[in-house]
């Protein structure tokens, strides 16, 4: 019986220091909680008057894309680094001068929140 009670104690102490691990370390578990919606990124990735990534970009289900960009599809693999991918969303012109990207949050065109929405839904694709 004490043998159980230090077991079953040892088990919830391990569980909580993983929780604990998880939320505090970067890149894992509770701390990466996604600050943006997808299915918003989905919409304004999708607006012609907002984001328009498909004006440039294939896209799954997109209408009528654009082909100047790289097709948006597998950017975990291509992105495994979700800051990358929203540094280039945020300002493509940092890794790439002359890139014909418009610099999403430098130039304002899109709030943070929205960033993060499209973040969300291109990181998903």
């Amino acid at each position: 019986m004490i043998a159980l009670k230090t077991t079953l104690a040892g088990a919830a102490g391990t569980a909580l220091i993983a929780v604990c691990v998880l939320a505090l370390a970067p890149g894992l578990g509770i701390a990466d909680t996604p600050k943006g919606d997808p299915e918003a990124g989905k919409k304004i990735a999708n607006n012609r008057k907002l984001g328009n990534c498909v004006a440039c970009h294939m896209m799954p289900g997109a209408k009528s894309p654009g082909n100047i960009g790289p097709p948006l599809i597998g950017m975990q693999a291509r992105y495994p680094d979700k800051e990358k991918l929203r540094a280039q969303i945020r300002d493509a012109t940092v890794a790439n001068p002359d890139s014909s990207m418009p610099p999403f949050g430098k130039h304002g065109i899109l709030t943070e929140q929205q960033l993060d929405d499209v973040l969300e839904y291109i990181w998903s694709i």
